[in-house]
């Protein structure tokens, strides 16, 4: 729950807008490791699982952090750039309404706060991605995009750098029981948010997701082909 709160509390609300975006537009594959349950415990091991925490018993997610933030890096860089390639030039000025992002500044705001959520754990961002006017920086298409592959790249770099000792360093300045695994969350929970408000924009101008595109289209293939056999 903390963790949750945390993120609330630096991401801030999503927009409303955000809910027009088709469900399907956002599905992300687990990795195999992250299966099906087994078969069902004994009782006496289903009721150990289901007893409280001890107050002072340390709670540990059920997953290793890193392989599956950069599964979800891997994932997000893909439709954020297929997205982005798919939206003509000519709507990147757009946005919904007065003072809130454009789709340029929306794709421009995710660049940037790659290299910022990364900062809050002391990973020093490159030149340039502090200026308070970034989002504001450029509404040529293949530049944003550039930007957007950069800010990946600088990412998973980074993360890929980290120990599980690393993950578990305090962060005290986030939060009593903050370490650096909760920017990490952080930075993932941002970019789904993000993503959401993308296809959003792009719904909205007639654009559809190129890999909701690509599975309609095999759907209707495999269709086809069993009414002729």
């Amino acid at each position: 729950m903390k963790r949750y709160l945390l993120a609330f509390v630096l991401l801030g609300p999503a927009l409303a807008f955000v809910t027009v975006a088709r469900a399907s537009d956002r599905g992300f594959p687990v990795p195999s490791s992250a299966s099906a349950a087994p078969a069902a415990a004994p009782v006496a091991q289903q009721a150990d699982a289901q007893a409280p925490a001890a107050p002072d018993q340390k709670v540990t997610v059920g997953y290793d952090l890193k392989p599956q933030a950069l599964l979800d890096l891997d994932q997000l860089e893909q439709k954020f750039t297929d997205l982005a390639g798919a939206i003509p030039q000519e709507k990147y000025t757009w946005r919904p309404g007065d003072g809130v992002r454009s789709v340029s500044e929306v794709f421009l705001h995710v660049a940037q706060s790659n290299y910022y959520i990364l900062s809050l754990m002391g990973v020093e961002r490159p030149a340039g991605t502090e200026a308070k006017d970034f989002e504001k920086s450029t509404t040529d298409k293949a530049k944003i995009i550039d930007q957007m592959k950069q800010s990946f790249a600088f990412t998973k770099a980074n993360i890929g750098k980290l120990t599980n000792a690393d993950l578990a360093k305090a962060l005290p300045k986030l939060g009593p029981q903050a370490n650096e695994g909760d920017v990490v969350y952080i930075l993932v929970t941002h970019l789904h948010e993000h993503l959401g408000q993308s296809i959003a924009y792009a719904r909205v101008n007639g654009v559809v997701p190129p890999w909701t595109a690509a599975a309609t289209a095999a759907a209707a293939a495999k269709q086809g082909k069993s009414t002729i056999d």
